[in-house]
């Protein structure tokens, strides 16, 4: 059984989609209501409770590291896409900058505007990539054809799944397998 501070239990609904990260309290709430069907995790924790009056014994709840609960999770209709934010951006890209190819920290990153916004250029993810400070002053105000920079890798949209792994940093294995399940072949965390 490992044991940590702050676990992270991946809630998936009956048709295997994930619904969201729960802290062990509310994973308790899950089983408590009857709403686990089955724990699919290979990770196991456990919190403790109060003890009981008749045994003296302290309670104990045990949960694995993903729980499949009753149902299925409809995704309100304008919340199937995963909000660009500049963390899940370095992080989708790997701090690996678009143009020179080199891995950075997060504070020698930038978000770069492949169309740059002054030039109708939108917030998607299809148009942003991460980039080095340097090379992003040096593309300046231009398209990286105009600038003769030309992108080592393709920006593209993140699903559902792969929102899951970029908002949580600390991924069990047997979690990231799952997701990593049916993520599409162009995402840069299906083969990592």
């Amino acid at each position: 059984m490992q044991m940590e501070s702050a676990p992270r239990i991946l809630i998936v609904d009956s048709h295997g989609q994930p619904v969201r990260w729960a802290v062990l309290p509310r994973a308790a709430r899950y089983y408590a209501s009857g709403k686990v069907v089955t724990d699919l995790g290979e990770n196991l924790f456990s919190m403790v409770g109060g003890t009981q009056d008749r045994s003296g014994l302290r309670s104990e709840f045990v949960t694995s590291s993903i729980v499949m609960i009753r149902g299925r999770h409809r995704i309100p209709s304008g919340h199937a896409h995963v909000g660009l934010t500049k963390h899940r951006l370095f992080q989708r890209d790997k701090q690996i900058c678009a143009y020179c190819a080199q891995h950075h920290s997060e504070s020698e990153l930038t978000v770069e505007h492949i169309l740059p916004v002054s030039r109708g250029g939108k917030q998607l993810w299809t148009n942003v990539v991460t980039a080095c400070r340097s090379c992003n002053t040096r593309k300046g105000n231009r398209t990286p054809e105009e600038a003769r920079m030309p992108l080592i890798y393709v920006p593209y949209a993140v699903c559902r799944n792969e929102g899951f792994i970029l908002s949580n940093r600390r991924i069990l294995a047997d979690q990231m397998a799952f997701l990593q399940a049916s993520l599409p072949k162009h995402s840069r965390w299906a083969h990592t």
